[in-house]
C-alpha cells in the first residue's frame, strides 16, 4: 500500500510539472484563452511581427501567409493559432501529425478548407513523410496531385484548393524536413516566460476562475512555473485547492509556499524528477559528463520526455551543461541541491 502511495504521488509531481497538454488542460484552455492578440501576455516579438503582417495582409485581401511556431510545450503555440484565426476572422481547423496517417486523411481536410481559413498541425515534425510530400505543392501551389489507378493505366489529376494558412507547430524544429521549413513564410521561436509575465497570466486565470489570490501568492506560484503558462494554471488550481482546506481559501504567498512545498516543488521549480536526473549524474556519474541515453537508462525515464520537458529548464538554470562528451552538472546544481562536489571533480567542461 506504501508503494502504490508514493508512485501516485509521483505521477500526480509528474503531471503538474509536465508541459504536455493533458484533457484538463485542453478545458481549461477553453476558458483561459485569449480571444485578441491585444490580451495574450509574452512573446512580445513574434506579436509585433504578427501584427504587422495580419494588417498588410488584411489590406491586401489575401491570406495569411504559412507559419511555423516552435519552442518548449506549454508556452502557447495553439492558443496564438487560435487567435490569428479570429483576428483574421476565419475559421481553424486543428489537427496534429501523427493523427494524418494517409495522405488520403490530408486531402479530406483541405478539400473541405474554406478561402483563407487556417489549418493548425501540432507535433508538424511527427507528419509522415509520404502526408509531407503531399502537403508541399498544397502549400506552395494550393493544389493536390491525386494518383487514379494503378500500374500502366495510373494517372494523375490536380485539385484546386482554396488558397489557406497553414500554421505548424513543433517542439523539435530540428527534425523538420528542410522543404518544409523553407516553405513557411515565417518562422518564430517561442521563449520561455519572465516571472512577471507568468503573474499576470496567473492573476488573469484566477479572476478567470473566481479564486481568490494576492500579488505575493501570484509571485510565489510564479516562481515555481518554471517560464510555462501551462505549469503555471496547473499549479493554480492545485494550491486553490489547498487554500480550500487547509487555509482562509485564499492564496497569499505563505498558502502557496507550503501548498507548493507539500508538493514537492521547490522555490525554483524543480520537482523530484528534475532532482532525479541531477542527482543521477553526481551520484553515479561522477558529475558528469554522460550521454542522454545512460541518464534516461539511469532513472527509467524516456529520452524524449528528459529532453523535450526537463532538460530546457535545467540548461536554462545553468544546472546543466551539453559539452561533445555529454552533459555536466554545473556548480550553480551542487549550490543549489546542497552538495558538495566531490575533490577533483571538474565542473566545466569545454566542448
Amino acid at each position: 500500500m506504501e508503494t502504490n502511495s508514493k508512485e501516485t504521488s509521483t505521477q500526480e509531481e509528474e503531471q503538474i510539472i509536465s508541459r504536455e497538454r493533458r484533457e484538463e488542460d485542453t478545458v481549461l484552455d477553453r476558458n483561459l484563452r485569449p480571444k485578441r492578440l491585444e490580451n495574450f501576455i509574452g512573446q512580445e516579438k513574434i506579436k509585433d511581427h504578427l501584427k504587422i503582417l495580419m494588417q498588410a495582409t488584411k489590406e491586401r485581401g489575401e491570406q495569411l501567409e504559412h507559419l511555423l511556431f516552435y519552442g518548449p510545450p506549454g508556452l502557447g503555440k495553439t492558443s496564438l493559432a487560435y487567435i490569428i484565426a479570429n483576428e483574421m476572422e476565419v475559421n481553424i481547423r486543428i489537427t496534429s501529425g501523427p493523427a494524418i496517417e494517409r495522405a488520403g486523411d490530408l486531402a479530406a481536410i483541405l478539400t473541405n478548407l474554406q478561402p483563407q481559413d487556417v489549418f493548425f498541425i501540432d507535433e508538424i515534425h511527427r507528419l509522415n513523410r509520404v502526408v509531407e510530400e503531399v502537403l508541399y505543392p498544397a502549400m506552395e501551389d494550393f493544389g493536390l496531385d491525386i494518383i487514379i489507378g494503378k500500374g500502366p493505366s495510373a494517372r494523375s489529376i490536380r485539385l484546386d484548393l482554396p488558397k489557406f494558412t497553414l500554421i505548424g507547430a513543433t517542439t523539435r524544429a530540428g527534425q523538420l524536413s528542410s522543404p518544409l521549413r523553407d516553405r513557411f513564410g515565417m518562422v518564430s521561436r517561442f521563449e520561455f516566460y519572465s516571472s512577471e509575465e507568468i503573474v499576470e497570466i496567473v492573476t488573469r486565470a484566477a479572476a478567470v476562475l473566481e479564486i481568490k489570490i494576492d500579488q505575493s501568492g501570484a509571485a510565489e506560484i510564479a516562481k515555481r512555473a518554471r517560464g510555462t503558462p501551462r505549469i503555471g494554471n496547473r499549479i493554480l488550481r492545485r494550491v486553490r485547492d489547498y487554500a480550500q482546506v487547509k487555509a482562509s481559501g485564499i492564496i497569499t504567498e505563505k498558502v502557496a509556499r507550503a501548498a507548493l512545498d507539500t508538493l514537492e516543488i521547490d522555490r525554483l521549480g524543480l520537482d523530484r524528477v528534475d532532482r532525479k536526473i541531477l542527482g543521477a549524474i553526481i551520484d553515479k556519474f561522477n558529475g558528469g559528463p554522460v550521454g542522454i541515453v545512460s541518464i534516461a537508462a539511469s532513472i527509467s525515464e524516456e529520452i524524449e520526455t528528459i529532453e523535450d520537458v526537463y532538460e530546457p529548464y535545467l540548461l536554462q538554470l545553468g544546472f546543466l551543461e551539453r559539452t561533445s562528451r555529454g552533459r555536466v552538472v554545473t556548480e550553480a546544481a551542487y549550490d543549489h541541491l546542497g552538495i558538495a562536489p566531490k575533490k577533483g571533480k571538474q565542473l566545466k567542461l569545454t566542448p
